[in-house]
């Protein structure tokens, strides 16, 4: 019989349920350990604090405008506490506007960091190191980025989040058919209460746990991304400077003071150093952001001669380094304040609920004997003949939730907060009987 409700004919069902199964079954055991591993890297600037590996500057004492380091002053103390290393980059925070972080390298172009220093970004004092791979927070980042495998590591994750945007779909395709007859929220009783609470957390997240599926995936190529950038346009851009003897470097402030004029009403996110895989061999590369909160998270490259500190060049980033800049705060949910962390650690655990639900259907559908037939269910009188409304409601409301802290700030956030709220507010609407 055809379920006129949504167009679809037994045999489609059966195909999409045949998706929906096998896409979530190939990928549910790596979804949940990034889920788990999540949940802490959401947190992840407030337990550092706690531990103690970043800390603030002390206090001003007095109620005047604290003065700036020069950023030549900065550099030299960083470098004398490791003279045999390399200064790699220099870089900025908008939550810790008194704060610089110096990368130090075993060389310039080390792929892996020797040390990171906080400096006083008043007085350009060192503040503290941060303590380099190791301790739970490093296993967990590890095992969330690439599962301590590398690039390959990384890409694998990524399939297993197009695995998961199939299940999703093939979800979402399967939702009206066994909801049509049941007001939205409604949770049976006995076996079908795990299909039922499955359905219910799944269409309530299903725009978050996509969008952050999706993010995910485009953080797994950022590698493959800077990569070609670094090999198309950047070695364009400093290709003239190619041949050029190498020579020593002059003044830092001189050359971040360039970037500042050639990019007005904008802060120095980071800066490379000259023999970087981002700059050049005798340029500094000046990675300059926004001062509105979208812009704040895309970045315009500045190239600098790093003995003069002249502009050689101001470009824009390309489209796919741009998505990829967005796709970072849109996966992690740290563009919206600490309300905004809290409600993306909600909505992880309820995607846990979904994988750890999922499973438990799979496993008990495949131990009924065939023979088994599941107890008489009351019939129900449905409210909402339509299975959508509701639904759709929900899923405009996250899409609000997700974009207004990132356009704008103060309302912007409160908005998100609200919006966003909505879907975990829906779960306690549900009908028990």
């Amino acid at each position: 019989m055809k379920n006129v409700s949504i167009g679809l004919t037994p045999r489609t069902l059966k195909r999409w349920a045949f998706i929906h199964k096998w896409s979530s079954l190939i990928c549910t055991g790596f979804i949940l350990l990034l889920c788990l591993t999540g949940l802490p890297l959401i947190f992840a600037d407030e337990i550092d604090h706690a531990l103690g590996y970043r800390i603030s500057p002390p206090p001003w004492p007095d109620s005047a405008i604290p003065p700036r380091a020069n950023l030549d002053a900065v550099i030299a103390a960083a470098q004398a506490r490791r003279p045999g290393d390399s200064v790699q980059f220099l870089v900025a925070e908008p939550q810790e506007p008194d704060l610089w972080f110096v990368r130090m390298g075993a060389d310039i172009a080390a792929a892996q960091p020797s040390a990171f220093y906080s400096m006083d970004a008043r007085t350009g004092a060192y503040l503290q190191a941060y303590p380099l791979n190791q301790g739970l927070m490093n296993i967990a980042l590890r095992l969330h980025v690439d599962l301590f495998a590398g690039l390959w590591g990384s890409l694998w994750l990524g399939l297993m989040g197009v695995f998961l945007m199939v299940a999703i779909v093939s979800g979402v395709m399967l939702y009206a058919p066994f909801m049509r007859k049941l007001a939205f929220g409604t949770v049976r009783q006995g076996y079908l209460a795990w299909l039922d609470w499955h359905n219910l957390l799944g269409i309530v997240t299903v725009v978050w746990l996509s969008v952050v599926t999706v993010t995910g995936v485009i953080n797994t190529v950022a590698a493959p991304i800077f990569s070609r950038w670094q090999s198309e346009q950047l070695a364009q851009l400093l290709a003239p400077y190619a041949a050029a003897p190498i020579r020593p470097i002059g003044s830092v402030q001189t050359a971040v003071n360039a970037a500042y004029r050639a990019v007005p009403n904008s802060a120095l996110s980071f800066l490379a150093f000259p023999g970087n895989p981002f700059a050049g061999p005798n340029q500094f590369v000046a990675f300059m952001q926004g001062d509105t909160p979208l812009t704040a998270k895309l970045l315009k490259p500045v190239v600098l001669d790093a003995q003069t500190g002249q502009v050689l060049a101001t470009v824009e980033l390309p489209g796919y380094v741009s998505a990829l800049l967005l796709s970072k705060p849109l996966h992690f949910g740290d563009y919206g304040g600490l309300p905004l962390k809290i409600l993306w650690a909600m909505l992880d655990l309820l995607s846990i609920g979904i994988l750890v639900g999922g499973l438990y259907l799979w496993g008990k559908k495949h131990r009924r004997r065939p023979a088994q037939t599941a107890k008489p269910q009351r019939q129900l009188r449905p409210i909402r003949p339509k299975p959508w409304p509701i639904p759709i409601a929900i899923c405009a409301s996250s899409l609000i939730g997700l974009c207004a802290a990132l356009l704008a700030d103060g309302l912007g956030d409160t908005l998100s907060w609200l919006a966003l709220s909505v879907p975990i507010i829906a779960l306690f609407a549900r009908r028990i009987v």
